[in-house]
């Protein structure tokens, strides 16, 4: 593949961070710092401005004296542990999801996404960016499904208003697309709950305003993607009938089609 291949415009200048990025060498923010360090040249010159404009098929860009070449593309999936943050560093100190992928001698991949601390279950990893903004675009309304367990047994009308939406400060309103009963004890219940679109700790922050608590947050599926046996803190390659069953859906009628082109070659196991 060639290095072009990451743009709709072989020929399109951008930012040389962002270049690393979507060359799947690296996150944008440890490219803007290993520009900053002197260790990245364009055409045999140190460049320290992250934002200078290069273009992929006619700039030679090296890092640390090795010519950037465009990763293989990896996309997997992780049963995200509970008590975990979806950052590759913590200025708190905090586990961070990498340490499940530690020693698995994988490429960089980022979180497609984010799960909050609290919350466990599926959880996206990929090098192709690309990909994975066709996948977390707001436009694709791309069903994500959750098992919450509250503090309270829900009855028909906090479903409802979970479904019509409440109300918050500056006139904004959240609102879940689906909220039905999975299964009730005698003080708590679990709820299958259905997101199209994936705001900061929706469901948590939705719940709150109806002062109900949230004692387990755990999510199921991405788009026709589901956990399934997956054990947590565990991860695997998705095939690539589920990378591409993904992309359909992010291209599916009224999408971008431009920011979804299909998947490019990944590393699949055999």
């Amino acid at each position: 593949m060639s290095k072009g291949d990451c743009f709709a415009d072989a020929g399109a200048r951008v930012g040389l961070a962002r270049a690393l990025s979507k060359l799947g060498l690296c996150s944008r923010s440890l490219a803007v710092e290993r520009i900053r360090q002197g260790r990245v040249t364009v055409n045999g010159r140190v460049v320290r401005d992250a934002g200078q404009w290069v273009c992929l098929l006619k700039d030679r860009i090296r890092v640390d004296e090795g010519e950037v070449r465009e990763a293989v593309k990896v996309y997997l999936m992780l049963h995200k542990p509970r008590g975990t943050v979806t950052t590759c560093r913590d200025e708190r100190d905090r586990e961070t999801v990498y340490r499940c992928l530690q020693d698995a001698g994988l490429p960089w991949v980022s979180p497609v996404g984010r799960l909050d601390k609290a919350s466990e279950g599926l959880l996206l990893f990929t090098n192709d960016t690309r990909w994975a903004s066709g996948i977390t675009d707001p436009a694709t309304h791309l069903d994500k499904m959750y098992h919450v367990q509250i503090d309270r047994v829900a009855e028909e009308a906090l479903l409802e208003r979970m479904a019509a939406g409440v109300p918050l400060a500056g006139g904004d309103c959240l609102r879940v697309k689906a909220a039905h009963l999975l299964r009730r004890g005698t003080k708590n219940c679990w709820l299958e709950i259905t997101l199209d679109e994936g705001r900061n700790r929706h469901i948590r922050r939705l719940l709150q305003v109806l002062e109900v608590g949230v004692l387990r947050l755990v999510r199921i599926s991405i788009g026709p993607l589901p956990l399934g046996s997956l054990a947590r803190g565990c991860w695997r390659h998705l095939t690539p009938g589920e990378v591409e069953s993904l992309s359909r859906r992010v291209r599916g009628p009224g999408s971008r089609r431009d920011l979804f082109p299909p998947a490019g070659p990944g590393r699949f196991p055999r």
